[in-house]
């Protein structure tokens, strides 16, 4: 008791109780918060679904999904949107930009997501003809859903279990479906027809450097050729894969939207006759805007013929973007003459020319497919497929690279793959779509979208001033132009082209074009017309200084588009014509 001899007593004992109290307080406060934080546990486990069959729990989820469908469901109306258009993003349903302090319910989360609903297109409204977006299946959606819940990572079947078989079963039915062996071809799905391409032509850029870029760099002088309606991914895999936007050969398209073979010829000629090296063509099955395909047959037997002439040790690596029109290779072995679904004679002719082109995608060294495209399934199905799966190995790491993984199980495509979380929707919902619509299924689709679009173009071509431009080439998307009175629609737009002294009227007849649309566009957010889509550049005029030639769009995916919307595009275009005269 050194030192303590001159405390008086009591004030000792105070000293000493208040110690206790505090210390009693303390383990009193550390164990509410214990039994605060338990409780809260308790509460936090019911947002999320039950791991173990539990009937009390597994009805909650349900009633949950059930209410955000319902709450959705009653935002739909007449207009091709849920309900109120208009709202600029940013504007709130939530509180942006703060991070909240206290947790909320599952109810009132739900009314939020419901609120990020508003103004979102419905793509299978028959009056939505905006874009190669389509309405997912039903079963499509419960693969979403399945993957959500369970979250595999499809970078190795440890971690993704039979998820795994369904994109090892997906890609072999593709295979199958656009006449690859599918017991030499692999592919992955990956995220977006971006990917496709970038996988595509990083593996050419690695057969081009004999296997050393992937460690080396790139290095040299390295091209990959593509038209000039190649989807403009182009730019950003250039970009990325430090091959370079310049060295990026655009390659002119004919009035049907393809490649010119005869241009092609002279731009590789040029490039391996002073040594340069090509990594990739990119062969584009189905454009963006107008459908054009490219004529893959010829561009391979160019490849491989220009190969022997100049003795190339790596020939390019020939990608086809098939990422719309992969899906009519499910006419490949259709009969046309017995037409047992019964298409329109007109119908037939354009399936018949489509599939000519779509049927040598088997010639390709890779193909891009996207599900969430002609497929009917949602963002993002996206499908990279090679000819030979050895050539992904040109992709491939070394497992001592990464040592905590891959020690079980017998599919890692994370050894190849340029993503490590990597999930398994798109695999998912591509199977089930394949199971669900099979051959006869996406003939029915995709004979609908393309028999709707005939008839649009039947009808727009029956007035003098209205152009179809993509007249040749057979989708479900139609290009047009409308013409002021009196103006021959066909010899207009045949000057604007190839005429400079017809530049000021092409811009003029532009700018006539979008006020026709921008009158068709607040019609169909009213609920009064069909949502059509618009087009900067359609396509460029020929002569030097050319400018832009935009154009009107109607892109049909709805399988509840029918004659009744195609007709309403027809009538709501020529009223809005119409009311353009009384503004000059």
């Amino acid at each position: 008791m050194s030192g303590l001899g001159s405390w008086p007593r009591p004030r000792i004992r105070y000293i000493i109780m208040q110690a206790i109290t505090a210390a009693l307080c303390s383990n009193m406060k550390r164990d509410q918060d214990k039994r605060s934080h338990a409780r809260l546990l308790e509460e936090l486990k019911s947002v999320f679904p039950s791991p173990v069959a539990d009937p009390a729990m597994d009805g909650r989820f349900i009633d949950a999904i059930s209410r955000f469908i319902g709450q959705v469901d009653d935002l739909k109306c007449a207009a091709p949107v849920l309900g109120t258009a208009g709202e600029a993003p940013g504007s709130r349903p939530g509180d942006q930009g703060r991070f909240p302090e206290e947790t909320s319910t599952v109810e009132d989360v739900t009314d939020l997501l419901t609120g990020y609903c508003q103004g979102m297109t419905v793509w299978a409204h028959p009056n939505a003809q905006v874009n190669v977006i389509p309405p997912s299946t039903i079963s499509s959606i419960m693969a979403f859903l399945a993957a959500a819940i369970y979250n595999p990572n499809m970078m190795w079947d440890e971690y993704s279990a039979r998820f795994a078989l369904a994109e090892i079963g997906a890609t072999a039915a593709i295979s199958d479906l656009v006449g690859y062996d599918p017991d030499k071809a692999g592919g992955l799905f990956t995220f977006g027809g971006t990917g496709t391409i970038l996988y595509a032509c990083k593996i050419g850029v690695e057969k081009a450097t004999g296997g050393r870029a992937m460690a080396d760099g790139v290095g040299g002088d390295l091209k990959i050729v593509a038209s000039n309606s190649t989807h403009y991914s182009k730019l950003s895999v250039a970009g990325w894969l430090g091959v370079g936007t310049r060295n990026l050969i655009n390659v002119p398209t004919t009035s049907a939207n393809e490649i010119s073979l005869p241009d092609l010829e002279c731009h590789l000629r040029r490039a391996f006759q002073s040594g340069t090296k090509v990594a990739a063509i990119i062969a584009t099955m189905g454009t963006t805007d107008a459908f054009g395909i490219d004529d893959l047959r010829s561009i391979v037997k160019l490849r491989d013929e220009l190969a022997q002439d100049y003795d190339l040790k790596h020939p390019p690596h020939i990608h086809a973007d098939a990422v719309i029109g992969w899906a009519w290779s499910a006419f490949r072995d259709y009969d046309f003459d017995a037409n047992a679904l019964e298409f329109h004679e007109r119908t037939l002719g354009a399936l018949k020319e489509t599939i000519g082109k779509i049927g040598s995608l088997h010639m390709a060294d890779s193909i891009g497919i996207d599900f969430h495209k002609t497929g009917y399934a949602p963002y993002v199905s996206s499908l990279f497929l090679v000819k030979d799966r050895q050539d992904l190995s040109l992709l491939s790491r070394a497992p001592e690279q990464m040592p905590y993984v891959y020690q079980y199980g017998n599919y890692h495509p994370g050894i190849y793959s340029l993503e490590t979380s990597r999930t398994g929707t798109g695999a998912l919902a591509a199977m089930a779509n394949i199971s669900l619509l099979g051959k006869k299924g996406y003939r029915v689709l995709i004979g609908h979208v393309v028999e709707m679009g005939e008839m649009l173009r039947q009808r727009l071509e029956a007035h003098d001033f209205i152009k179809v431009l993509n007249d040749q080439n057979h989708g479900p998307v139609t290009l047009f132009r409308i013409y002021p009175e009196g103006v021959n629609a066909r010899e207009a737009y045949q000057r604007e082209v190839e005429d400079p002294s017809f530049r000021d009227e092409l811009l003029k007849v532009n700018a006539y074009n979008r006020r026709i649309f921008n009158i068709t566009h607040e019609r169909a957010m009213r609920g009064e017309g069909v949502l059509l889509s618009w087009t900067d550049a359609y396509r460029y005029a020929k002569y030097p200084e050319s400018q832009p030639i935009a154009a009107v769009k109607s892109f049909i995916m709805s399988p509840w588009t029918d004659l009744n919307a195609v007709d309403m595009v027809v009538r709501q275009v020529l009223e809005a014509r119409e009311m353009t005269k009384s503004d000059g």
